[in-house]
């Protein structure tokens, strides 16, 4: 079996789902696609069951009850990946923001030796496309604010295009992880560099969805920039110790 895993939250995913799964099963690295479904009304779930058909023992689905936020999507994947045995897992979009043939240069970044890869849009410039200049802006100063509150040398601090070692994931606490939306991003950053693991950017061009609806909120920025003061000031009495 593929020791690498992908891990895609959806809600309200028809348009893309389908495109994506096929996209990322096409590439020429094999690996498993994890569906985190928020039970979307709009019968993502009937199309990725379909398809598991097609991609038996590749395609898996984690149904949950209801909309219960990013954050809590991804810590449960990770620990439905723990429960078995990859050795890299990589978080990313649906609606292809993230574009699936960066996966390559992700997990190629963790076989030569990362902990964590992010796929960064600030490390080159600004690597954004379909946003408006106000929320280009917000999301660069939102990293550079996040960089100087946590010493984290991550241009991208917000990024959601993400893969991970194993052994990080087993390392960090995931019941700790507090925040969720952005801010869940963050927090597994800043525990992974707290940790000691190295994090390597690689740049990737982010295109804002073409079809769907976004997520996007102002409270979950409200969050995320509150959160990482708390988070910040938290981590002074934690101890972060690796079990060798």
């Amino acid at each position: 079996m593929s020791k690498n895993l992908v891990i895609i939250p959806t809600y309200n995913e028809k348009e893309n789902v389908e495109k994506m799964i096929r996209k990322v099963f096409s590439l020429e690295k094999p690996f498993h696609l994890l569906i985190v479904e928020d039970n979307s009304p709009d019968g993502t779930a009937d199309i990725v069951k379909r398809l598991m058909k097609e991609f038996p023992d590749k395609l898996h689905i984690l149904e949950r009850k209801g909309k219960l936020g990013l954050g809590t999507a991804y810590i449960a994947g990770f620990n439905w990946a723990l429960e078995r045995d990859y050795e890299a897992v990589c978080e990313m979009d649906c609606d292809f923001s993230h574009n699936p043939d960066d996966l390559l240069k992700l997990f190629g970044a963790i076989e030569n030796g990362a902990d964590v890869a992010v796929g960064s849009r600030y490390i080159t410039g600004i690597n954004v496309v379909n946003w408006p200049l106000g929320r280009v802006l917000m999301s660069y100063f939102a990293s550079m604010y996040v960089r100087i509150v946590t010493g984290m040398d991550v241009r991208d601090t917000t990024a959601g295009f993400v893969c991970w070692k194993r052994e990080v994931l087993e390392t960090i606490d995931l019941d700790k992880i507090k925040l969720i939306g952005y801010g869940f991003q963050i927090e597994m950053k800043f525990t992974a560099h707290k940790f000691g693991f190295t994090i390597k950017e690689v740049s990737i061009v982010f295109t804002d969805r073409q079809e769907g609806t976004s997520k996007m909120s102002g409270g979950i920025f409200n969050e995320a920039l509150w959160g990482v003061l708390k988070m910040k000031l938290n981590s002074f009495t934690r101890k972060y110790e690796r079990n060798d």
